[in-house]
């Protein structure tokens, strides 16, 4: 006899308030399977991972562990069976250590010297370094998700869930991450792979559930489908064509003059020497593995930090080094950060509210009265934001948390570009964005360029610069490279220069 799926779900069910988030979903994964999930945002796929996880009760339905009828209620009980998750949004405690983050999952008993120990070599062996003593709040987002993924692969998981777990790696180390999981699934582990790199998932698995509306839609063999395929599962429609703009040769309107900051803490990176100009009609990307600098460098562009030297910074050839985040603003500049919930917007604040957060009575005389929010100024302009961009939600006053990942970004890069900014800077567009939405942000973020508007996009996307960007710089170590034409570069390249000193890599190149 055959053994039994590892994980076999069976009419799962679950009903929000306004929404059936799942609706008699089945899936199985086989013991070292390597099973993909995908879908758009909004099409269920977290609420039944957190089901399968503990984290949420199903109202309906079945789940059975190893031919064995279960009952989920907890995180606990799900990793004490086997089962672990590498979330996209991540279930860090800041105030404490790397090794500390781990140790919790462990458990009690777990030694913190060991953990420290294996948290180094975990991290060198499948190229996610990290410094197991930094508190987490010292963290960029990319390194949170390298805790996220050792601390799983540390407890020896059955079944291991990722969600997006490549976003943040180069190249080369998600050829590495992939082998791992090659691995894990010859020994007979069980994982169950989300992403919304569609290559990704034909490269890496065997079978694919998709799901579309809180439904599946289909299960196939992804090596037998092609990514237009997938699509059509996914949406129900054909993929949008890639984003494309005319470059224009207009004047600079971002500059950074040899930027040198020192990092504000052991854990932090110093910026050394740091050049790039953005004309209008322009799309500069800047490549580079999290943790090099892209965090400090945006601060510093954005206003956040502002101890950059006179001469340093300029929006719209104003010298802005020590204006702050206000004063950028009314001169054009538009930031999107890689943070959404809690910097790019408040989580218990409505949408509406939450346009408040950089529009202002002087870019939209609408929302504010005689010193008063206007309700139906910043419900006007949310509305309009929700139909331009297509983000689903429950309307204009439900709140940024309610929103899945991608349709919360959607809301956020709505957001300033509904400004018409000169300037914008944006890091990770289209972080954990399904396929269909991640070519609207980048056809949008095209067409304020061919607008006449100089774009900045920092992303680890290394598809996406190429396909968006006119100019490449890579990042690493708090350097940058010199530019590059997109049109002379390619992902192995790039990838090569995100592993080394760039300024020596980009000089080799040449």
């Amino acid at each position: 006899m055959s053994a039994p799926p590892r994980l076999a779900l069976a009419g799962i069910v679950k009903r929000y308030p306004g929404v059936l988030a799942n609706d008699r979903v089945s899936l199985e994964v086989a013991p070292g399977e390597i099973h993909g999930l995908i879908g758009e945002n909004g099409a269920g796929k977290s609420t039944l991972v957190k089901i399968i996880y503990g984290a949420v009760i199903p109202d309906e339905g079945e789940v059975r562990w190893e031919g064995r009828s279960v009952r989920i209620q907890t995180p606990s009980q799900a990793r004490r069976l086997g089962i672990n998750l590498v979330f996209q949004h991540f279930m860090l405690f800041d105030t404490l250590t790397v090794a500390e983050n781990v140790a919790l999952s462990l458990g009690s008993s777990a030694d913190r010297g060991r953990i420290a120990r294996d948290v180094s070599l975990f991290g060198e062996r499948y190229g996610l370094p990290l410094d197991p003593l930094r508190p987490v709040h010292t963290l960029s987002v990319g390194e949170r998700q390298r805790v996220e993924i050792i601390r799983c692969l540390l407890q020896r998981p059955r079944l291991l869930i990722m969600d997006e777990p490549t976003s943040v790696l180069t190249p080369q180390a998600v050829e590495r991450l992939f082998g791992t999981l090659r691995q894990l699934a010859a020994e007979g582990v069980s994982i169950l792979y989300i992403s919304h790199k569609l290559e990704e998932v034909r490269t890496l698995c065997s079978r694919v559930t998709v799901l579309r509306g809180g439904r599946v839609s289909g299960v196939c063999d992804p090596r037998e489908a092609s990514v237009a395929d997938l699509s059509r599962m996914m949406i129900g429609a054909e993929l949008p064509a890639a984003a494309s703009h005319a470059k224009l040769a207009g004047e600079p309107l971002l500059v950074v003059r040899d930027l040198s900051v020192p990092a504000r803490s052991h854990t932090g990176v110093s910026l050394h020497g740091v050049n790039l100009q953005v004309r209008a009609g322009e799309i500069l990307g800047i490549a580079g593995v999290s943790g090099n600098g892209q965090n400090e460098l945006l601060s510093l562009v954005a206003g956040e930090d502002r101890r950059a030297s006179a001469g340093s910074v300029f929006v719209g050839g104003d010298d802005v080094s020590s204006i702050g985040v206000a004063g950028r603003r009314t001169r054009g500049l538009a930031f999107v950060p890689e943070e959404r919930l809690g910097r790019g917007a408040v989580p218990e604040m409505g949408l509406g509210l939450n346009t408040l957060l950089t529009h202002d009575e002087r870019s939209n005389p609408g929302l504010v009265r005689h010193g008063l929010i206007s309700t139906s100024g910043v419900t006007e302009l949310a509305e309009r934001i929700l139909r331009q961009f297509g983000v689903r939600a429950a309307g204009p006053r439900a709140t940024a948390r309610s929103l899945s990942g991608g349709n919360l970004q959607k809301f956020i890069i709505g957001r300033e570009l509904s400004k018409a900014p000169r300037v914008l800077v944006v890091a990770q567009p289209t972080w954990g964005v399904d396929v269909g939405a991640a070519s609207q942000i980048r056809r949008e973020i095209a067409k304020l360029a061919s607008e006449g508007a100089a774009v900045l996009v920092v992303s680890e996307e290394l598809d996406e610069l190429l396909e968006l960007c006119d100019t490449l710089q890579v990042m690493a170590g708090g350097s940058l490279s010199e530019p590059m034409p997109a049109r002379n570069a390619n992902v192995e390249r790039i990838g090569v220069m995100m592993g080394s000193n760039p300024v020596q890599a980009s000089n080799a190149a040449a």
